[in-house]
């Protein structure tokens, strides 16, 4: 709201410093200096309010060291983050930017659900929370709109660079050489390869060989896709949601990753400089990387070892739906494994853990188990590992992750 209200006070009455808020790593600055105000200020009578209303967490008695001590520590403290979120980016971003309203749904649907799922394991005593079909339906919703708007809104378009042969015919007034050349703005859904010099996946191709043409039936693969890193990204943040900070601390990492990819490909100068595809007003998702890493990181100030809230269901989802469509916006979702590596092995885990266990059981009549415990981290608290030696160091892999997930852009 502020970015419209101070670009019409600086074109129509020159007001001094309105012009500052043309700037997005401005506008970033001020969203995560807000965001961190809100969650760190804020955030403390939201924990007050929930130990009222005793909205504690219920322990299951899985045997794992320390679990009694979490029994009635506030959960449902993703409202925290989510006001962390979404009250910078409404006063900081540019509210008609497509990617900026897509993430703002993905907030509120994602976020929305977690709460409900929390709603009925905290006040109707029901463990189960929200049964995992409706969870599914919940994602499978919002992969349908994220990848329809994607694939669809007339504003959502790529810009490559032009061949040599192409930029010798172009006008005189391209100081060649010097100024990044990239055609025009077109419709695509084409992502990024990581590791390969013509790295770039265009899903119509899939389509083609079917016999269909690419342009016009592509969306037959890509929304399907769109739908699959969603659901699999929010469950693996919901899945890591298990010591005190893991989820938050690994989000906050994967979001510096996913708002410098961000920042790289809505920059023409940038683009250019490595050699990537450019992606018009993908920088203003800049505005809202600033703010959800503000946020994680001031809910790590209540949520670190021994917490003091809880996400719950409500935070960890909308993260995971969140990085999931960052990731698919700036056609980088071929870099989830890397970048999102903690929420993968996590998943992984589960379903290696499971499958193995039925598949054991089937044939020796006893079932078997890969790990001492799924989800990872379990596995490691059963190991006899300190709850805050296992979230530092899935923190420092998250990094590592991360730091390799940059490589990715210029080791082609």
């Amino acid at each position: 709201m502020l970015y419209h209200l101070f670009s019409y006070l600086n074109s129509v009455y020159d007001l001094p410093g309105a012009g500052m808020f043309q700037y997005i790593t401005f506008r970033a600055s001020m969203a995560i200096i807000f965001a961190l105000f809100i969650t760190l200020v804020y955030g403390k009578r939201v924990i007050v309010f929930l130990r009222k209303k005793q909205v504690g967490e219920t322990v299951r008695n899985l045997g794992l060291a320390g679990e009694n001590l979490k029994a009635g520590t506030p959960t449902m403290g993703g409202i925290i983050i989510l006001g962390g979120i979404l009250i910078p980016v409404l006063l900081f971003a540019r509210l008609d930017n497509v990617y900026v309203i897509l993430l703002l749904i993905t907030t509120v649907w994602m976020g929305l659900i977690g709460f409900i799922d929390d709603y009925i394991k905290v006040f109707k005593k029901d463990k189960k929370g929200l049964r995992g079909k409706f969870k599914v339906l919940g994602q499978v919703g919002l992969g349908l709109i994220v990848g329809t708007t994607l694939y669809f809104h007339p504003e959502v378009t790529i810009k490559e660079k032009e061949t040599e042969s192409r930029i010798h015919t172009l006008t005189a007034q391209i100081d060649q050489g010097k100024k990044p050349v990239f055609g025009e703005a077109k419709k695509s859904i084409k992502s990024t390869i990581p590791f390969l010099k013509n790295n770039e996946l265009d899903y119509s191709e899939v389509v083609q060989w079917f016999g269909l043409d690419g342009q016009k039936w592509g969306w037959l693969v890509y929304i399907p896709i769109v739908i699959f890193i969603i659901t699999a990204v929010s469950n693996g943040a919901n899945l890591t949601d298990g010591l005190d900070g893991l989820a938050t601390g690994t989000s906050a990492i994967s979001s510096v990753a996913l708002g410098i990819f961000a920042y790289v490909s809505g920059s023409i100068i940038f683009a250019d400089y490595l050699n990537i595809m450019y992606i018009p007003n993908s920088g203003e998702m800049v505005v809202f990387v600033a703010a959800l890493i503000g946020a994680c990181v001031g809910f790590l100030w209540y949520n670190t070892y021994p917490a003091q809230v809880f996400m719950g269901d409500t935070g960890s989802l909308a993260l995971g739906g969140i990085l999931a469509t960052l990731a698919i916006a700036v056609r980088k979702e071929l870099l989830i494994p890397i970048v999102c590596g903690i929420f993968l092995v996590e998943n992984l885990s589960v379903v290696l853990q499971v499958s193995y266990f039925k598949y054991t059981k089937k044939k020796y009549g006893e079932g078997r188990r890969i790990f001492l415990m799924s989800p990872l981290h379990h596995h490691y608290q059963k190991k006899g590992y300190h709850e805050a030696k296992i979230v530092t160091r899935f923190w420092i892999v998250g990094i590592i992750l991360a730091v390799v997930a940059f490589v990715t852009l210029k080791i082609r």
